[in-house]
């Protein structure tokens, strides 16, 4: 499972709406989403890509590997996949070894 908070995304900071949170439930073992969770302003318009994902058995890797324009809140799905990796951009998580 990921997460990836608003507060550390720089279009909620411009929307002043930094209280929203982006979720991933991945499978430990293939990192395959399973499911997400996306609460805050416009969530409703986020969550297709998460569906699109999930149906296609995406990983979360596909997530983190694809270009999402900065500055936007649909960039907090990629941030929460690349915070599994160690390579989100916004916030700190150390790479799994």
């Amino acid at each position: 499972m990921a997460r990836f908070p608003w507060a550390a995304s720089g279009r909620a900071t411009t929307l002043n709406r930094t209280e929203g949170l982006t979720k991933l439930i991945t499978d430990p073992e293939t990192n395959q989403l399973l499911g997400v969770g996306i609460v805050g302003e416009g969530a409703g318009e986020l969550i297709a890509e998460a569906t699109l994902a999930i149906e296609m058995g995406a990983l979360a890797s596909d997530i983190d590997l694809t270009i999402h324009p900065h500055p936007t809140l649909s960039e907090t799905v990629m941030e929460a996949a690349g915070s599994i990796f160690g390579t989100s951009t916004h916030i700190y998580r150390p790479k799994k070894s």
